[in-house]
Parts: structure tokens; C-alpha cells; sequence
């Protein structure tokens, strides 16, 4: 790729979308980028030694090992995928790399009711350590836009995988990803999902197995449901091998929106400790939250638990701020804000910084 910076690939019209899916266009906090628009995979740059960063296809067809991996994951779970993708990104963290700043995705519409079908394959090998940033937005004119976004992640032994998600969409955009993350003996897999702004509608269910003995998973979201936006999103871990633990934790605010939160453990193998814990706070007649927690065994040698509340803001919370100064507005926005913590996303302190900012300014065009 010829040394053109990433801004310089972003017209100037989606510089702001872009950027609030997560996306430092400088590269100054990025160890590797990728950008694809529509399509066209317009960007592509590794800055350390260790990681590897292209295009699906040109992956495909340079390393005959890559191809051993496409599909592999759906494949392990007899589940279909679509097969009509065009374009995606391909990440390899080769073995016992530490990589300490994240490397970043962006996967963008810019057409007007594109459908964009992409199919991503990331690796990290062996003893590697890695934070992953994918972020996914819409320009102002990819009106009834579509994203299918097909993720496999492989985590092998004693690998780490910190995975982060980030959706800026349009409010008349449908969103459909489908990921399974396989992860072998004494490998972390954990995925962090981030949507606040408005979306026409989005249906995900990531799955994590856990396939090696001390295999650990972990999915975090905070979720923001505007008025007329349908959010079906769920997590799922199956449980393969023993001595293996899991945790899946969701924030859900509805403004208006429908949201339902799904979460499922199932364990296969003895000595599993798990635990599901949906939150969701209704801030308007019109919203809906609705929690689905499911927990699943034939084995007596587990120790799973559940735990789901649903509420609205308490009026005595909103008087006592108000008393202080604070507009109902204000107030709302310090409550919410307090409830969609981002401490329970488990990653460093410079991305809990840029989404706080990000809850901070979709807050005050919301409210």
C-alpha cells in the first residue's frame, strides 16, 4: 500500500462518522488499521512487527494456511454462514507478540442502500496478547443501508483476544453479524459491544467455545435504544472442556427503543463457573427491554447463576439533582451515565476515555 495516511482515505464529509466508531485516524494510539468501504478495502497498515493486517481476499490468496481457517468456526457448530461476502479483513498476531496499543477496523457504508457482506478471520497465535478495535458506521447519504459482518476468531493456546465493537450506525440501517470465537487450553477471549446511536434494527447472538482446559470468555455491552430501533442482541458460551469459566454482562437503556437482551451458558464438561447478569433502565412509555437469560446442563459438577433487573429512574433521583442545579435533561443524562459504566468493559484506559466521550456526546443529542 503506497504511505497514505488513513485520514486521507476518509472523505471529509464522514471524517465525524467514521470517528465515532472508534477510529483514531492519526493511528497514533493504533498499532495496525484497516479500513474498508462499501465493498473496496480502501486502507490497510501494520505498524509493528508481529501482526499482520489485509484484506480477506488477498490473504486467501497469498497464504494456503488461511484457508484451513475460513469458515472452520461454523463448521465446528454445523452452522451455516452466507456464502456471497465481498471483502473483509484478515488479522494474525503470531506467537508471543504482545501487542500493546489495539489495532483498529473500520467497516463503512457509504452507498446509498448498499448491502455490505464481509467476512472477517482473526487469529491470535500461541502465548500472543492482543486488543482488537472494530468499529462500524454509515456516511449521511447511505440511506436503508445493510451490513452482514461474518467474524471468526480463533484464540489459540494461552493466546488473549480483548475484542471491542463499536456500532455508529443510521437510524434507518439493518444490522445482522454473525461471530463464533473458538478458544483453546488457558486462552482469553473477551468481547466488548458498544451501540448508542439510532439503528433501524440489529440481530447478533456471538457465540464463544470454550474448547481447552482454564479457557476463560467474557462479553460486556452497553446498549442505548433509541425510539423506532429494534436491538435483538444475546451472547452465548458453550462450555467443551472443564476448569473453564465465563461471565456475560449487559447495560441496556431504552429511550423508546426495542431492546432484547439474550444470554446463554451451556456447559458440555464438568468444573464450569459461570454467570449471566442483565441491567436495563426504561426511560420512556414507548421502550421495551425485554431479558432472556437461559442456563443449561445435564451435569450436577457446575456452578452457573443468572441474574436479570429491569427498572425506570427513580423521580426522587431526578428531584435531589435537579435541587442541585441540574436540569431534568442534565439529571437524566448524570443517571444514565452512571448506569452504562464503562468499567464493566474490560479494556484499557485510553478506550474507556474515547467511548466515555462517545456516551457524552450521543447523551446530549438524545436527551
Amino acid at each position: 500500500m503506497a504511505e497514505e495516511g488513513l485520514g486521507q482515505k476518509v472523505d471529509s464529509e464522514d471524517l465525524e462518522s467514521v470517528v465515532s466508531s472508534g477510529m483514531d485516524l492519526s493511528e497514533k494510539t493504533r498499532s495496525a488499521s484497516f479500513l474498508q468501504q462499501d465493498s473496496r478495502v480502501l486502507f490497510y497498515r501494520s505498524l509493528l512487527e508481529g501482526v499482520e493486517i489485509m484484506g480477506i481476499k488477498e490473504a486467501l490468496e497469498k497464504d494456503p494456511d488461511v484457508n484451513g481457517y475460513f469458515g472452520r468456526a461454523f463448521k465446528l457448530l454445523d452452522r451455516e454462514y452466507p456464502g456471497d461476502t465481498e471483502g473483509g479483513y484478515f488479522i494474525r498476531v503470531k506467537k508471543g507478540q504482545t501487542v500493546e496499543l489495539p489495532i483498529q477496523a473500520c467497516l463503512f457504508l457509504k452507498a446509498q442502500g448498499f448491502k455490505q457482506k464481509v467476512h472477517n478471520v482473526i487469529i491470535v497465535e500461541e502465548g500472543a496478547r492482543v486488543y482488537l478495535i472494530t468499529g462500524c458506521s454509515a456516511s449521511r447519504a447511505a440511506h436503508e443501508g445493510f451490513h452482514l459482518g461474518i467474524s471468526e476468531f480463533f484464540v489459540r493456546r494461552g493466546g488473549y483476544l480483548n475484542f471491542t465493537m463499536i456500532h455508529s450506525w443510521r437510524e434507518d440501517v439493518s444490522v445482522k453479524p454473525m461471530s463464533i470465537a473458538l478458544v483453546e487450553e488457558g486462552a482469553t477471549f473477551i468481547s466488548n459491544y458498544v451501540c448508542l446511536k439510532p439503528v433501524r434494527e440489529i440481530i447478533m447472538y456471538p457465540t464463544a467455545v470454550l474448547l481447552g482446559r482454564e479457557a476463560r470468555a467474557s462479553f460486556n455491552s452497553l446498549i442505548l435504544s433509541h425510539p423506532n430501533t429494534v436491538q435483538d442482541i444475546g451472547s452465548r458460551v458453550i462450555f467443551r472442556a472443564r476448569d473453564t469459566q465465563a461471565e456475560i454482562v449487559s447495560r441496556a437503556v431504552s429511550l423508546g427503543g426495542k431492546v432484547i437482551a439474550r444470554g446463554h451458558l451451556k456447559a458440555e464438561d464438568k468444573d464450569v463457573r459461570a454467570h449471566l447478569e442483565c441491567r436495563g433502565l426504561v426511560l420512556s412509555e414507548k421502550g421495551m427491554i425485554h431479558a432472556i437469560p437461559e442456563l443449561e446442563t445435564d451435569l450436577r459438577e457446575v456452578d452457573m447463576s443468572h441474574e436479570a433487573a429491569i427498572g425506570k429512574i427513580n423521580k426522587e433521583e431526578i428531584e435531589y439533582l435537579c435541587s442541585r442545579g441540574l436540569t431534568k435533561d442534565q439529571a437524566q443524562s448524570v443517571i444514565i451515565r452512571g448506569f452504562m459504566d464503562v468499567d464493566i468493559l474490560s479494556i484499557p484506559e485510553l478506550l474507556k476515555k474515547e467511548i466515555s466521550r462517545l456516551e457524552d456526546q450521543t447523551l446530549k443529542g438524545a436527551l
